[in-house]
C-alpha cells in the first residue's frame, strides 16, 4: 500500500516532470528516477505514461530502445503504458538470494542459452542502459571466472550497438593495472555483440573507504592510481564521461586495495585521434550525458562538442571532494528539490563550498564523517584547509581553462601533498 505522503510526492514529481515537457525542454526520465529512487516502481509507471504521451505528441520514438537507460524494469511496463492507463502488478515474483525481485520482465528476457561462445553464464551481476553484465565461467583453454557484457536483444538498434562496440573498443585499447581489461569479444548466434572482461569483485571507492575507515592520507593514496588510469585513457584518445564511485571499484589484490576504473559505456573518442566504431554514433544536441552529481559544467550545457578531457578532471575533483568531505559539491537534496534545468544551472554556475567549509556546515554529521576517517573533527577540518582545499577546487573550476590540464598533474599535486612537498 502506498502511503498518502508517498502518493503526494509522486504527484509532485510528476507535475514537475510534465511542466518540463510543456516548457519545450524534454526532461530526462532517468534523472528523475535516480533522484527519487525511494519512490520506486510506482513513480516509474506514472512517469512513463507522461513521457510516452508527450513523446507521441511530439513525433518522437516510443520503443524499448528509447528507454534503454532505464534498465530491465521499464521493459515490463512500457508495452502496457502505450495502450492503457493502468499498470499490472507483478505476479508471483521470483526472489534472489537477497530476497530481491529477480523476475525478468517481458521484452528483456534472459539469453535463450546459458552459453555464449565458450562462456557459461552463471548469474547477472550488473545492468546498464545498453547491456547486462554476467558472471561467467570459461573452461577452455584456461579455467577462470570472468565478467561478460551482453547487449540486450530488445535494445539492439543501430545507436545502441554503436555505443556498445565503442565501449568494447575503448576498453580493448587500455593497458593499465587500474583499468578493467578486455579478455575476449565476439557475437552471439543472433548477431548481437558481447565482450569479456576480467572479473572485478570490488565495491565503489567511496564505500570501500568508509567501510574500512581509511584516513584522509590513505584515501589520497588510493585515489592517485585512479588519476593515472584516467590519464592513460586520455593518452589513448578516450574521454570516459561518467567517472563516479560506482565506476571505480576497489578490491583486494595481494592483500592491498586496488582501484579499477570500469564502464566506458559513455566513452567518447577525442576528435581526429581515435576511431571506436565503424558505425555512425552521435550525441544529440540537448542530450545530457553523464551522472548529475559528478557532471562537469560543460556536460551540463547539453552540448557534446564542449566536452574534452578536462570534463573527466572535473569528475575526478568531485570524487576527491566526496572522499575527503563525505559529500558531493552538489548534494542529493539539491537534486531532489529542484527541476532538472535548475540543477543543470547550479552545476554550470554555482561555486561549491570548499571541502573544509562543507565540513564546517555539516554540524550534525561531522562526527560520523570524522569517525569514518579515523580523525578528530577539528583535525579533519585542519587537514583539509589549505592545500587540499586548493587542489580540489582547482579540479572543480567552472572555467575548464583554469582546471588541471591533465589527470597526471592532479595526481602529482596529491603526491606532493602526501610527501609534504610544495603543491
Amino acid at each position: 500500500m502506498m502511503t498518502d505522503d508517498a502518493t503526494k510526492e509522486i504527484n509532485r514529481v510528476c507535475d514537475q516532470f510534465e511542466e518540463q515537457w510543456k516548457s519545450g525542454a524534454p526532461p530526462l526520465l532517468v534523472q528523475f528516477i535516480e533522484v527519487n529512487e525511494s519512490l520506486g516502481r510506482p513513480l516509474l509507471e506514472e512517469l512513463l505514461k507522461i513521457d510516452i504521451f508527450y513523446r507521441k505528441g511530439n513525433g518522437l520514438e516510443v520503443s524499448l530502445a528509447a528507454y534503454s537507460d532505464l534498465g530491465k524494469e521499464a521493459g515490463g511496463i512500457i508495452g502496457v503504458a502505450e495502450v492503457d492507463q493502468t499498470m499490472p502488478p507483478k505476479s508471483n515474483p521470483v526472489l534472489d538470494a537477497d530476497g530481491e525481485d529477480a523476475t525478468v520482465p517481458p521484452g528483456l528476457a534472459e539469453p535463450s542459452s546459458k552459453w555464449i561462445g565458450p562462456y557459461k553464464l552463471l548469474q547477472p551481476i550488473g545492468e546498464g542502459g545498453m547491456g547486462t553484465v554476467w558472471m561467467a565461467e570459461q573452461e577452455k583453454p584456461v579455467r577462470r571466472r570472468v565478467a561478460l557484457k551482453l547487449i540486450k536483444g530488445a535494445m539492439a538498434d543501430k545507436q545502441v550497438i554503436a555505443r556498445f562496440e565503442a565501449e568494447r573498443q575503448a576498453l580493448a585499447m587500455m593497458d593499465h593495472p587500474n583499468i578493467s581489461r578486455v579478455l575476449d569479444a565476439g557475437t552471439t548466434e543472433t548477431g548481437n555483440p558481447y565482450f569479456v572482461m576480467e572479473l572485478v569483485n570490488g565495491i565503489p571507492i567511496n564505500e570501500y573507504c568508509d567501510r574500512h575507515k581509511l584516513t584522509p592520507d590513505q584515501r589520497l593514496k588510493l585515489f592517485v592510481p585512479v588519476c593515472k588510469a584516467v590519464q592513460h585513457a586520455h593518452q589513448k584518445g578516450i574521454i570516459h564521461r561518467d567517472l563516479k564511485p560506482d565506476n571505480v571499484l576497489v578490491h583486494l589484490s595481494d592483500g592491498e586495495p586496488l582501484a579499477k576504473v570500469i564502464d566506458f559505456g559513455l566513452a567518447k573518442a577525442l576528435q581526429h585521434q581515435t576511431k571506436l566504431t565503424d558505425k555512425t554514433m552521435f550525441t544529440e544536441f540537448g542530450q545530457v550525458v553523464g551522472t548529475l552529481l559528478y557532471m562537469s559544467p560543460e556536460q551540463a550545457t547539453m552540448d557534446a562538442m564542449q566536452v574534452d578531457t578536462r570534463s573527466d578532471i572535473y569528475s575526478l575533483g568531485v570524487m576527491l571532494y566526496e572522499l575527503l568531505s563525505g559529500s558531493t559539491p552538489v548534494d542529493k537534496e539539491t537534486l531532489k528539490n529542484n527541476a532538472l534545468l535548475q540543477v543543470l544551472e547550479v552545476i554550470r554556475e554555482q561555486e561549491p563550498l570548499k571541502p573544509s567549509h562543507r565540513l564546517s556546515s555539516s554540524h550534525d554529521t561531522l562526527t560520523s564523517i570524522s569517525e569514518r576517517r579515523q580523525t578528530k573533527p577539528s583535525k579533519l577540518k585542519k587537514v583539509l584547509r589549505g592545500e587540499l582545499d586548493w587542489i580540489v577546487m582547482k579540479a572543480l573550476e567552472k572555467d575548464r581553462t583554469r582546471r588541471y590540464e591533465t589527470a597526471s598533474e592532479l595526481a602529482k599535486d596529491i603526491v606532493s601533498f602526501l610527501s609534504h612537498d610544495t603543491v
